[in-house]
């Protein structure tokens, strides 16, 4: 077995002959990082989220969930103050990607996110112990999650701080949530969860630029108006406290095939398929 110090190392410079050391170390400055360094960053993420306390997970999502009404807010206020249709259609979704930054870049848990990280140590360990840390760390961040997007659609349903027109361009966002069917909310979704999963799977790769990636990500998921389960929560929760729609809407016309969708695009799409580019390396380095 190669020992750890002479194992080879993710630097696409390491193995480059005919340059100095000097060189080496310019070339390994410029290099983009490697998809196998990418997917240990996120793993090693994973292993830390993995074995979080139970409590300081649940509020991490707790705020996650109450953090994501952003996007509903941002984008409800771009969209009663932009006149023009074709000017709102492209603009307005900008405003959905407040939410997105403040819980990425606020390391709050945010469930599609987790379809990604906590989903690589699996994939290495492949037993019996990491799966139920999974479905226990799932579990916890989908409840905290969704139970502060219900507060916030409370809030949004229930209080006075936004004016009238606010409130109805907050109806009329939120009414795609309730108004597909199963079949296209969860290819909404799938899309959604890959989006998301792409992005988390960005992120170590482009350190400075980060919102920016945030943005962007969020911004294809609104534009496209894809389903993603928590943000999504906010705006159906808010229709089913506004009396616009019923529980029944929100269990199985939303969030049923949105959270399918999204477990697809993120686990399938994103983990499994850039697991498979670089297990045979990681093989080699191990």
């Amino acid at each position: 077995m190669r020992s750890k110090a002479n194992a080879p190392t993710f630097s696409p410079a390491a193995d480059i002959e005919g340059v100095s050391d000097r060189q080496r170390r310019e070339i390994q400055a410029q290099s983009r990082p490697n998809a196998a360094l990418i997917h240990e960053t996120i793993r090693a993420e994973g292993e830390s989220e993995l074995e979080r306390r139970w409590f300081a997970i649940l509020l991490s999502g707790l705020a996650a969930g109450l953090s994501m009404s952003l996007s509903l807010i941002v984008q409800g206020e771009f969209q009663a103050f932009v006149a023009d249709e074709a000017a709102r259609r492209l603009f307005a979704p900008l405003g959905y990607t407040a939410g997105f930054l403040v819980v990425v870049l606020g390391r709050q848990q945010l469930f599609t996110e987790n379809t990604l990280t906590p989903i690589l140590p699996l994939l290495h360990h492949r037993d019996a112990k990491t799966l139920v840390q999974v479905a226990r760390l799932w579990s916890l961040v989908l409840i905290a999650n969704v139970a502060g997007t219900w507060a916030a659609g409370a809030a949004l349903a229930y209080t006075d701080v936004f004016d009238p027109r606010i409130v109805d361009a907050f109806t009329e966002i939120s009414r795609h949530t309730v108004e597909g069917p199963f079949s296209t909310t969860f290819m909404r979704a799938v899309f959604a969860g890959w989006l998301i999963a792409l992005m988390a799977w960005l992120l170590p790769a482009v350190r400075g630029a980060r919102a920016h990636i945030v943005m962007v990500m969020a911004y294809l998921v609104a534009l496209g108006q894809f389903a993603h389960v928590i943000a999504g929560s906010v705006e159906c929760a808010f229709l089913v406290l506004k009396g616009q729609a019923t529980l029944s809407d929100y269990v199985a016309v939303f969030f049923v095939p949105t959270l399918l969708g999204n477990v697809v695009g993120g686990t399938t799409l994103v983990a499994m398929l850039n697991y498979g580019q670089v297990a045979a390396e990681l093989d080699q380095t191990s």
